[in-house]
């Protein structure tokens, strides 16, 4: 059950990180944390750093329920 749990609190993160990183909302962009990443990759490597972040949560997700 926990390991479903973490699974499912997972792809919502994940999703959310992509959606928001491809919509390339503001207030996401400007966050204090992603600011650093914005300075670091600039607007669209921030973007592209983000979607691949999320998709990395997403498969932990499934590490977890598959091997867990």
């Amino acid at each position: 059950m926990t390991d479903m749990f973490a699974f499912l609190m997972s792809l919502a993160v994940g999703f959310f990180a992509i959606f928001c990183a491809y919509k390339d909302y503001d207030w996401f962009m400007n966050s204090n944390k992603a600011r650093l990443f914005v300075k670091l990759f600039g607007r669209n490597g921030a973007r592209k750093f983000y979607m691949g972040l999320g998709v990395f949560i997403i498969i932990m997700g499934l590490w977890l329920v598959i091997f867990g």
